[in-house]
């Protein structure tokens, strides 16, 4: 079997093992291989050779699925081995120098620039802003699938102060709806992460009253149970009747579990999906200076359409000081995943690409690494 053809066959394994519809629709030429051919063809390899490792956000895991497939389909000589961990891990390991780049669902910190500066000699870590996304509250409630929350409630129920489904603060936001008299079992991560620190932020920002907690990447609040990684959440709830958690959209897509629509205020509550949080991350005002690219969202929009509980996940890099024997393969891949290919294979997976006003300047910056 050719390179290419088991980057087909690992493609189609993943749009099976996810049900991901678009991989197979009839907007994209009906089967994965010509969706793999399609964003193939839109890489440049440049002079990409040898293995890169990478690793970090587990959010991406599944948009890095696809892009590494494609670029991978493309590129034979080059070979990028993403590891999906957690935030926390990638950036650990970014700051030490034992990957060439890492994903992060928040951006650097201070500190963790300044760590930096020992595995990018003469220069720095930077944030990328590369792929966008809802967070999602998926829940396991047979018989339901139309359930709304509004933040100060989301809070409640994740920090135990909200113990049963028929809670009269659910009921309220739910008019007609038959909630059974069961108890709640919430789930979260057990490993620092950055989609815990997004998830904190937004119910901090949304239910201040509600939600004390200082955000960061543990988990902040009393009770719940935890699970590793986001699919390890998303396998609790999916199995667990009464349960409900948080992940990222793609994972509750590909396991069939619903989600709540969240009331923000606006006139109707918001439904998770590609296009709204675009809306949200549309929002978003520039944090970073330089070539850092971080950007500060808005969790307490009502603006129409908007679903505030969004992550961004960056892709962290040297801005200078890269290994030189990684730098064009680093350079060709991340130039293939901020190009308008590699954003528009993003939403076949319920991902969000990041706006044009944003992703241009990245595209900018990535011919700058050195």
């Amino acid at each position: 079997m050719t390179a290419a053809a088991s980057v087909r066959v690992a493609v189609a394994g993943l749009c099976a093992s996810m049900a991901l519809a678009a991989c197979g629709s009839n907007d994209n030429a009906g089967s994965p291989e010509a969706t793999v051919s399609g964003s193939a063809a839109a890489v440049d390899c440049g002079q990409a050779a040898g293995q890169v490792l990478a690793s970090g956000s587990s959010a991406q895991a599944n948009a890095m699925s696809l892009w590494t497939n494609a670029f991978m389909a493309a590129c034979p000589k080059a070979d990028i081995n993403y590891k999906a961990s957690s935030s926390g891990e990638g950036i650990t390991a970014f700051t030490q120098g034992t990957v060439a780049f890492a994903g992060s669902d928040t951006p650097l910190s201070p500190s963790e620039v300044a760590a930096s500066k020992q595995a990018c000699p003469g220069g720095r870590g930077i944030d990328l802003p590369m792929v966008g996304g809802p967070i999602v509250m998926g829940y396991n409630l047979p018989g339901i699938d139309n359930l709304i929350l509004d933040a100060p409630t989301a809070a409640k129920i994740f920090n135990g102060k909200i113990t049963m489904w028929n809670d009269p603060a659910i009921a309220g936001l739910n008019p007609g709806v038959s909630l059974p008299s069961q108890a709640i079992q919430s789930f979260h991560r057990s490993d620092d992460s950055g989609t815990t620190q997004n998830f904190s932020l937004y119910l901090g920002k949304a239910a201040p009253g509600q939600w004390p907690y200082p955000p960061g990447k543990p988990w902040p609040a009393p009770g719940g149970q935890a699970a590793a990684g986001s699919s390890g959440v998303a396998a609790q709830v999916k199995q667990a009747a009464g349960s409900i958690g948080y992940f990222e959209l793609s994972y509750a897509s590909s396991q069939s579990i619903p989600t709540v629509r969240l009331a923000t205020g606006a006139g109707t509550p918001v439904e998770a999906t590609p296009a709204s949080a675009s809306k949200a991350i549309a929002q978003a005002k520039p944090a970073g200076t330089g070539s850092d690219l971080a950007l500060t969202l808005d969790y307490a929009t009502k603006a129409e359409g908007a679903y505030p509980l969004v992550l961004i996940t960056y892709e962290m890099v040297c801005d200078t000081g890269n290994a030189k024997p990684t730098l064009p393969t680093v350079k060709a891949f991340l130039t293939y995943t901020a190009s308008p290919a590699g954003q528009d294979i993003l939403t076949k997976a319920s991902y969000a690409p990041i706006p044009d006003s944003v992703i241009t300047e990245v595209r900018k910056t990535i011919e700058t690494l050195s």
